[in-house]
């Protein structure tokens, strides 16, 4: 790879900036200061300091945020704030997009990554991604629900969901449920409880595949993934 190409790859700027940084002698590579954007580098084996300060080579990130409400799932929208929007630039360089949407009006657990071979994986229906979910149910959840929501249910289109593992917490005029379930359907989890005659009040997911939420993390904020993180989903089978 050329040392340009490198260097704009690692958000130090567009090539034409990065071509007037190496002119400045702040580029070394393996202790040689390097001023020609042609050369290449190996980078994965080769050093390379800017400014005496070392560059490790990333290909791909992968992001853990807590969203909040009223942000939208998408890399860009005309109207609302994205989850992209609440990225420093230095995550933005790599253009992460969100695996999976979540409504709007829902909160919780969203990975973004720029690694699409993964997130084709973690969202193709043929995987049975687990994704779980706590909400506030107006109306009395009963162990009917639960059984039905293990059998599938079906929805206002007549698509019969998968098999949904139901957990009621509290059960009264207002609910509280953990749901898990292993599709992603246009607002499933609100048509699932729409399906049995209640409504669902407030959303959050808590997990997908191996994946929890943080609880360190307040609405709105994001982490890089641990190494063991990554490596947990990649080596899931699937």
């Amino acid at each position: 790879m050329r040392i340009d190409k490198f260097l704009s790859n690692m958000g130090y700027g567009s090539r034409k900036e990065v071509k007037i940084l190496l002119k400045t002698k702040a580029v070394e590579v393996n202790g040689e200061i390097v001023r020609d954007p042609k050369v290449h580098v190996d980078e994965h084996a080769d050093q390379v300091l800017v400014g005496g300060e070392a560059v490790a080579y990333t290909e791909f990130i992968y992001l853990l945020m807590n969203k909040p409400q009223d942000v939208i799932s998408a890399t860009e929208d005309k109207y609302d704030q994205t989850v992209i929007d609440l990225l420093a630039e230095q995550e933005r360089h790599f253009e992460p997009f969100p695996v999976g949407r979540l409504d709007k009006d829902t909160e919780g657990f969203l990975l973004l990554t720029n690694d699409g071979k993964l997130a084709h994986e973690l969202l193709s229906p043929k995987k049975h991604v687990d994704k779980t979910y706590y909400a506030l149910i107006e109306g009395k959840v009963t162990e009917e629900d639960a059984e039905a929501f293990e059998k599938g249910v079906a929805l206002d289109d007549g698509y019969v969901t998968k098999p949904a593992s139901l957990n009621i917490l509290e059960s009264g005029p207002v609910s509280k449920i953990e749901l898990t379930i292993t599709e992603g359907k246009f607002h499933q989890v609100k048509r699932m409880f729409e399906s049995v005659g209640k409504r669902v009040i407030y959303l959050k997911r808590l997990s997908m595949g191996p994946l929890s939420l943080d609880p360190d993390l307040e609405l709105g904020e994001y982490r890089h993934l641990t190494e063991e993180e990554v490596t947990s989903l990649k080596q899931r089978n699937f």
